[in-house]
């Protein structure tokens, strides 16, 4: 018994010195080691986030899904989403919106793209100054005219509506911006018997008369006279004698104002400044045979309304798969139209069969005799003359897009417009 003791002692002291010179030898050489701690490592962390996303309130991928890319307080999320609206996915998000911050698209603008952008942008302290009163809110419009509108002061297109930087904080007491508002001032015309409201930053009868190019024929009186000042309320009056003229109110059209922007998608677009018509006032005189009007001469056109532009951002950037348009040759001219079509096609999924609410991953049924890809090609076998990957590859797809746009409509405004017509192509 001692005997087997003393042997099983002795393979345990040389089993002890092995391992002990293993551990010297690794010491000395960590070349033969640190690879596989590193993998462990590695392995061990990609499980810990693994769990930890699986568990967590990040919105998962899904084959509906789509790519949003939303920039708010100086950072910037890439998020996939099944939600329909903006507003819906600030709501899953939990992103809150304060007064005056600014939403661009609006929030009822549908999700319907991938690497679709929204821009929040958060308001700041402005100070509005009215007839030397101030009034203080947080606003985050672009335009002075947009800041005044979210503070319900009301104005009118004569205003002058400018904004300035705050340069003295200390004699002011202003943070922020500062909007100034100069008033226009009312008062009426009485044109040939025409009474026109109107309003003016002239300061005599005169300058108004000079400003609205209003033509004083020989013989015709003016009331007041050139030199008088103007006056809230006051009447003006231009009087002919003799000669028999007419007036017409007519509008002026809105004129709209675009802007382009890429950090928004292309397709989608927000109103930055709300615009208005204007109103003109066009005299005319009456040519007269046997007291009856024969023809008219346009004497003057007075603008009694100027009209304010709306401004419109329109967003340019063709990051996801719309940026293969470019890749596919479709001219950039083009964009918009190819990018109704398919948009009502297939809502830019490439492996959608007819009939099919959704954006399959993986295509479910490429060789379907309907519609299938971008363009909804009948049947989808027909864009195998572009390539052997026409199922899955959007370039190849809107390659054969384009190519029957071109050899059936003559391009894609052409076929834009059989599709409003008759709702296919």
């Amino acid at each position: 018994m001692a005997l087997r003791s003393n042997i099983k002692l002795k393979k345990k002291r040389r089993f002890l010195r092995r391992q002990f010179r293993k551990i010297k030898f690794l010491i000395k050489h960590p070349s033969f080691y640190v690879p596989f701690v590193s993998i462990f490592t590695l392995l061990l962390t990609s499980f810990i986030l693994y769990h930890f996303f699986q568990n967590s309130s990040v919105i998962k991928v899904t084959p509906d899904s789509k790519i949003v890319i939303i920039s708010y307080d100086n950072v910037q999320r890439v998020i996939p989403t099944k939600q329909k609206t903006i507003q819906a996915l600030l709501n899953k998000l939990n992103i809150k919106l304060r007064p005056g911050d600014v939403v661009e698209p609006s929030l009822n603008t549908p999700i319907n793209q991938d690497d679709f952008r929204i821009n929040i942008y958060r308001a700041k302290p402005v100070a509005i100054n009215y007839l030397g009163q101030v009034d203080y809110l947080m606003s985050a419009a672009k335009t002075p005219r947009a800041i005044v509108n979210q503070a319900n002061i009301k104005i009118y297109p004569q205003d002058y509506v400018y904004q300035k930087p705050t340069l003295n904080f200390l004699k002011s007491g202003i943070i922020g911006s500062e909007i100034e508002i100069d008033p226009a001032t009312p008062i009426s015309l009485s044109l040939y018997g025409k009474i026109i409201p109107i309003r003016t930053h002239a300061t005599t009868v005169g300058q108004f008369i000079n400003s609205e190019h209003i033509a004083l024929k020989k013989g015709a009186q003016l009331i007041p006279n050139s030199s008088s000042p103007i006056t809230a309320g006051m009447a003006i009056l231009v009087i002919e004698k003799g000669i028999s003229v007419s007036t017409q109110n007519q509008t002026i059209p809105m004129p709209i104002q675009t802007i382009y922007d890429s950090s928004l998608a292309f397709g989608t677009s927000a109103i930055r400044q709300a615009g208005s018509s204007g109103q003109e006032v066009i005299t005319y005189q009456n040519n007269l045979v046997n007291g009856v009007i024969a023809s008219q001469t346009q004497l003057q056109v007075i603008v009694t309304v100027p009209p304010v532009p709306e401004i419109v951002v329109e967003g340019t950037s063709l990051s996801g798969i719309k940026g293969d348009m470019a890749l596919a040759g479709i001219p950039a001219d083009s964009y918009q139209y190819a990018d109704y079509i398919i948009s009502h096609e297939s809502g830019w999924c490439p492996t959608k069969a007819q009939g099919e609410h959704y954006c399959p991953a993986i295509p479910d049924n490429p060789y379907t005799s309907y519609g299938y890809g971008l363009c909804q090609a009948t049947p989808g076998t027909k864009m195998a003359s572009f390539g052997s990957d026409w199922a899955t590859n959007p370039i190849t797809q809107l390659e054969w897009c384009n190519n029957y746009a071109v050899s059936k409509y003559g391009g894609w405004y052409n076929a834009y417009l059989h599709w409003i017509n008759y709702r296919w192509w």
